[in-house]
């Protein structure tokens, strides 16, 4: 009679969450909202300043290292219309000579005073917004073919780092035609991802190849069919979500002769707010 008793408890408790799961959100509601918060890593951290540490590997037929390198950096905003400034500090292990960062330093500063020369021309103000305003735009039309090119499926709710997320897979439609060289790209990868519930964030990326890719005609590289990537976004001082690691491997073959198999982790930390006022002297070990 206990062991009839407990045979039907257990299958009453494993049978409990499936019957009481919530539903997955309607997906248009959802979707125009994670529409909404998709942004650049470029904007993402552009109110930042943080550690970079950057692992490239080169590896033999049957994944093993042949060769590593690494560098770290400190990250600062770039200047408008210019990619974020890194500024090597570490390199295989060894830090940059005090002589070698001051004389970057020095370079540093003097772009910076020759932008602001710059930017008190009038026209090359406006030259700049409306650089920035195309920028923006393509980057818009980009999203719209994200939604374009995909056959986007919710599939269920996994929790990461404790938050609920929706993992979605997102498999390029067939016989789809992207309006932008981005949307191009998209149909040769297929993709899963995992969004925030409740902050409509992307948490979690993984990317893989379903065909080879060329680059520039195939004259500058060919990409492989298989090459996968992983992305990561950790909710910074519970308010903004950044990036927090990306690894990527893959068969390539370059200049039509080399054929290179490569990994590559950027591994990001130490995020600090930037403000014309903040201390250029990096803390070490500065709270993520």
């Amino acid at each position: 009679m206990m062991r009839a008793l407990t045979f039907v408890l257990l299958v009453a408790f494993l049978a409990a969450p499936h019957a009481q799961e919530r539903p997955l959100p309607d997906f248009d509601t959802f979707a125009a909202q994670v529409k909404v918060h998709l942004a650049t890593d470029e904007e993402r951290q552009a109110g930042y300043m943080f550690v970079e540490r950057r692992t490239e590997q080169r590896l033999d037929s049957s994944g093993q290292t042949q060769h590593e390198s690494v560098k770290v950096y400190e990250v600062y905003p770039g200047l408008p219309g210019e990619e974020r400034y890194r500024r090597l500090i570490e390199e295989d292990g060894k830090p940059l000579p005090p002589a070698k960062l001051a004389e970057r330093d020095r370079e540093r500063q003097k772009d910076v005073e020759d932008y602001a020369k710059k930017m008190e021309n009038v026209r090359d103000r406006q030259k700049a917004t409306q650089e920035y305003d195309k920028a923006r735009r393509h980057y818009n039309e980009a999203i719209d073919d994200i939604f374009r090119v995909y056959d986007i499926q919710m599939i269920r709710r996994e929790a990461i780092d404790g938050h609920d997320t929706i993992l979605a897979t997102l498999t390029p439609k067939p016989n789809v035609k992207p309006l932008t060289k981005d949307g191009g790209i998209m149909r040769h990868f297929k993709a899963r991802a995992w969004i925030s519930e409740s902050d409509y964030e992307l948490v979690r990326v993984e990317i893989e190849a379903v065909d080879s890719l060329s680059i520039g005609m195939g004259l500058l590289a060919k990409i492989d069919k298989g090459t996968t990537a992983s992305y990561e976004r950790r909710k910074v001082n519970n308010e903004v979500w950044l990036p927090a690691k990306v690894t990527w491997t893959a068969g390539a073959r370059v200049l039509l002769l080399k054929r290179l198999r490569v990994r590559g982790i950027a591994e990001f930390s130490g995020y600090r707010k930037f403000t014309v006022d903040t201390s250029t002297t990096y803390a070490t070990g500065a709270s993520q």
